[in-house]
């Protein structure tokens, strides 16, 4: 039988040409399917809740407590000061503490975890081998000793009770000046603590809080510390 002019029977030719559609075929499945296994592997390893005893969970837990005491201080100059930049201040330092701490909150929820861990304050940093030897409280009270009613030695920048007290009976210039002292001190604890957890965790919510905390308090620590210098001399 005669072909059509132009057209060629070679059975050899659609052999190879079914042959290769189903090589491609094999070769886009296999590499669909270890796409997926790697998305599949990722999402495990970040779904998969932090423990009781983790980095994650202590800084959770701690940052709040930390937070809790700037936020009680903000309030208390936020009622005695009408100099708005420092009542700026103080409200930006209660909205997003507050904000934060519910985050931290909702984490430990989220992981199915008590909101108050089985070990000490801090045992999350000093078990990675972090020098604790500076972070310690820093209020202008710091030579009055230690009781009960204390917050945690490692815990940093954290007032101590006499600091508080003294920061509630004060007026005037002489309230902005501890409220200052005391807040620059705690907000330097905070970034450490912030620092603390990027060197020890990957999960990217934490990550993204510790550099936010980290941010906002650096730049808060600059201007506190320009108005404190504004009102040395009174």
């Amino acid at each position: 039988m005669a072909t059509s002019p132009g057209k060629v029977d070679n059975p050899q030719r659609g052999r190879s040409a079914r042959l290769e559609v189903v090589l491609i075929a094999v070769v886009l499945a296999m590499a669909a399917l270890f796409t997926a296994g790697l998305l599949g592997y990722g999402l495990a390893g970040r779904n998969a809740h932090p423990g009781e005893t983790s980095p994650e969970a202590g800084f959770a837990r701690d940052m709040q407590t930390h937070h809790g005491q700037a936020v009680q201080m903000a309030l208390t100059i936020r009622d005695k000061t009408t100099d708005p930049t420092l009542r700026t201040v103080a409200y930006d330092i209660i909205t997003s503490q507050q904000q934060q701490s519910g985050q931290m909150f909702g984490w430990l929820t989220l992981w199915d975890l008590p909101q108050t861990g089985s070990e000490p304050a801090m045992a999350w940093m000093s078990s990675a081998g972090h020098d604790m030897s500076a972070m310690q409280p820093t209020g202008t009270a710091g030579a009055s000793g230690t009781n009960s009613a204390s917050p945690p030695a490692t815990m940093p920048g954290m007032a101590r009770p006499a600091d508080l007290k003294r920061l509630d009976a004060a007026s005037g210039v002489a309230a902005e000046r501890q409220f200052l002292q005391l807040m620059i001190a705690h907000h330097r604890g905070g970034v450490q603590m912030a620092q603390a957890i990027l060197e020890r965790t990957n999960r990217p919510e934490v990550v993204a809080l510790a550099k936010a905390i980290k941010s906002a308090q650096a730049a808060e620590i600059e201007q506190m510390e320009s108005l404190l210098a504004s009102r040395m001399s009174k």
